[in-house]
């Protein structure tokens, strides 16, 4: 496929950066994973325009960028996350399906409606700069930055089959309030039950200052016991760790490497994209689950992606 410019960036929006599923493998040499935040919705993207699960996306924060289609070529798009009204042209562009884009198009966003993070795919995949066999964008780490105004964005188009969606049941529905499921420990030793049964029994807010490596909570001080012997250990995706202030952090896409606060739970995979999506100032509930539980859950979310993925290539015409 021939490289082209697919979009021009009238406006970029308040973060609009290229994320695929991130560059596991390397956390042992001090590489953050990264990727998108929201993991489901950014490979619900994927499939619905014919493309690898892993291609790179662009994630959309809260206010979405003004998008001028420059290819020559029509390109087939689709939106999939949080609602930011997105509009094709001036009227309403549809989400979880996909459609087409020609040459003069242009794509706007409005109103924040629910969730924070959207996620644009387009078939043929946007071509990025690749830092450890990913195209993930970490600014923290230098592995390239938020898109600019007047910047191009240059991809493989190719024109396929649209119109490919989600039903509206099977659309994610983003709340500001919500209960998530964790897997207990490592570290709960150096926490009374009277401690835990807290934790888990009242609300935590989301602070104004968190962000893709960590949503800081708000909620009464947890009080830690005896913590001498807790030492650093790799950091997966959705750890809750218990600061020395008592606050929890919940550790998300960009979170370093390693980190040696105890950690009270980790939030189950199945949970991670409806955090992803929590707004600042939403509330958030925990409640420990078993790890047969949560492999259930994400088995049950990969049959999914996997039936969707086989539906979806069935009804795809082969690329130009």
């Amino acid at each position: 496929m021939q490289k082209q410019t697919i979009f021009q960036i009238d406006k970029p929006g308040v973060s609009t950066t290229f994320q695929d599923l991130g560059r596991p493998g390397f956390q042992q040499y001090g590489v953050p994973v990264s990727g998108a935040m929201d993991r489901y919705a950014m490979q619900i993207a994927n499939i619905l325009v014919g493309n690898p699960r892993d291609t790179v996306c662009l994630e959309v924060t809260l206010i979405g960028p003004d998008l001028k289609a420059t290819s020559p070529e029509p390109v087939t798009v689709a939106i999939t996350g949080a609602a930011l009204e997105p509009k094709l042209n001036g009227s309403p562009a549809p989400m979880w399906k996909s459609f087409e884009m020609r040459q003069g198009d242009r794509l706007t966003f409005g109103n924040h409606q629910q969730g924070v993070r959207a996620y644009i795919a387009a078939a043929g995949g946007f071509d990025a700069p690749v830092f450890f066999q990913s195209r993930a964008t970490d600014v923290k780490s230098g592995f390239g930055s938020p898109l600019k105004k007047g910047q191009s964005i240059e991809g493989f188009p190719v024109r396929t089959t649209y119109g490919i969606g989600l039903s509206q049941a099977e659309v994610p529905v983003y709340q500001s309030n919500i209960d998530v499921s964790i897997v207990e420990g490592p570290h709960t030793a150096v926490f009374t039950k009277w401690e835990l049964d807290r934790f888990y029994k009242m609300p935590h807010i989301v602070g104004a200052n968190s962000n893709r490596m960590g949503y800081r909570l708000q909620s009464m001080p947890i009080s830690l016991e005896n913590t001498a012997d807790i030492w650093s250990e790799a950091t997966p995706f959705g750890a809750i760790q218990i600061t020395g202030n008592g606050q929890p952090i919940i550790l998300m896409a960009d979170r370093q490497t390693t980190g040696g606060y105890p950690r009270i739970g980790t939030v189950i995979t199945d949970d991670l994209p409806r955090l992803a999506q929590l707004v600042p100032k939403g509330k958030v509930r925990f409640h420990p689950i078993s790890v047969e539980a949560a492999q259930e859950r994400v088995t049950q979310m990969e049959a999914f992606l996997s039936n969707l993925e086989t539906f979806t290539k069935g009804l795809l015409l082969k690329p130009e």
